[in-house]
């Protein structure tokens, strides 16, 4: 049996260098990076694989047709699932994230689907911002200081 690994899971990207990066981040990590279609732009584009450089090649990356499609194929139970919002009621501070938690997040237009995050509410947490004056972050940042803080205690930290 394979050792429990996160798992990054983008919901319908939008921007194709922002799913590069985080390509590039699983990599760097050994994670799986999950992608749920539709996406904003196709996996052959070069700012994908410019974004990831030559490590989108080496990217373990599984994709879905829908959330449903995830849910049905992955299982994950709640205790696995952490939602990204700006809006959450909890900071990513908050959670003990377990070795083969699901890090989801939203696409960068518009977040998580209602769909998605429906009955979620206490699985919903936010990157926190001091200044009001910043709407939101960039994903790609987002996903990198998520991942970091939930892999704490595997790196070291």
């Amino acid at each position: 049996m394979a050792d429990p690994c996160m798992k990054m899971v983008l919901v319908t990207p939008e921007i194709p260098y922002n799913t590069g990066a985080i390509g590039r981040t699983s990599v760097a990590l050994n994670l799986e990076l999950i992608l749920i279609k539709p996406y904003g732009f196709s996996l052959d584009e070069k700012a994908v694989r410019r974004a990831g450089t030559d490590y989108w090649k080496h990217v373990n990356l599984t994709e879905y047709d829908s959330w449903q499609c995830f849910l049905d194929d992955q299982k994950p139970s709640l205790d696995q699932l952490f939602f990204f919002e700006e809006h959450g009621s909890q900071t990513i501070y908050d959670p003990v994230y377990p070795e083969d938690a699901y890090l989801v997040f939203g696409c960068e237009s518009k977040g998580l689907p209602p769909e998605v995050l429906n009955g979620m509410d206490d699985r919903i947490f936010s990157l926190p911002m001091l200044d009001t004056r910043v709407r939101s972050l960039n994903l790609a940042n987002v996903a990198t200081a998520v991942i970091y803080q939930a892999m704490r205690g595997q790196l070291g930290g």
